[in-house]
């Protein structure tokens, strides 16, 4: 959720994209850049092109226990970042919101460049667990590091966006776990409508638990600031 007191989601969404707070040309000059490496240490989950956000702390991409986004059930329903990104480049409080490219395969890592400036200090990412319903990876509003060459770790655990009900079932799983084409239609009527942690794969279903569930964490993230 975007939000600035942890009040309701659409209402702060809106304050934020109508906010005209300016920042001086002094900060535009004083661009930051950093290096920012996304490990997979998943066994069997694949995670989707990832969106990574700059930003103060005058707003979160999703808060547990409320309702996410619109635009965030996209990206843990679907992998698809972009309307996320797009969204979120037009609220004041954001320096840069990025969507990726390319999945990140169990036991590989992927690097990214991302900017920010002064009084822009964290860091958020999401990313979809692609062979789940409704599962995504994040970190949420973590700092960045301050001097340059100097780096921070974070370990980011799997959540429910609450969109969707978790039956493993390939009808509603659009994952390579799936055969292809098995469909991935949404199942609403069992989900629980709020943002939580993920209680992993159970194998209740078509997806089988010693290939695709997980042990929190689920991705390292490591954060140098090189500019």
């Amino acid at each position: 959720m975007i939000h600035t007191t942890r009040l309701s989601t659409m209402f702060l969404v809106a304050v934020a994209l109508i906010s005209t707070a300016a920042v001086a040309d002094d900060d535009n000059r004083r661009v930051k850049t950093y290096e920012v490496t996304i490990s997979n240490i998943t066994k069997g989950q694949i995670f989707s092109p990832p969106v990574l956000v700059t930003h103060s702390r005058d707003v979160a991409v999703f808060a547990l226990g409320e309702q996410a986004l619109p635009e965030l059930v996209l990206v843990a329903e679907d992998g698809m970042g972009g309307p996320l990104a797009s969204l979120l480049s037009g609220v004041p409080q954001v320096a840069e919101a990025q969507a990726t490219s390319a999945p990140i395969l169990p036991g590989t890592s992927a690097v990214y460049a991302i900017n920010s400036r002064s009084g822009f200090n964290v860091l958020s990412i999401v990313s979809m667990m692609v062979n789940t319903n409704d599962a995504f990876i994040a970190i949420d509003s973590e700092d960045l590091p301050r001097s340059r060459h100097s780096s921070r770790s974070y370990y980011a655990i799997g959540y429910d966006a609450g969109s969707e009900a978790n039956n493993e079932d390939c009808a509603f799983v659009p994952g390579p776990a799936c055969a292809m084409g098995s469909g991935n239609a949404r199942s609403t009527a069992a989900a629980e409508g709020f943002v939580h942690v993920h209680n992993g794969v159970h194998g209740i279903a078509d997806l089988d638990a010693d290939g695709y569930d997980w042990r929190n964490p689920a991705a390292k993230i490591t954060v140098k600031r090189v500019r």
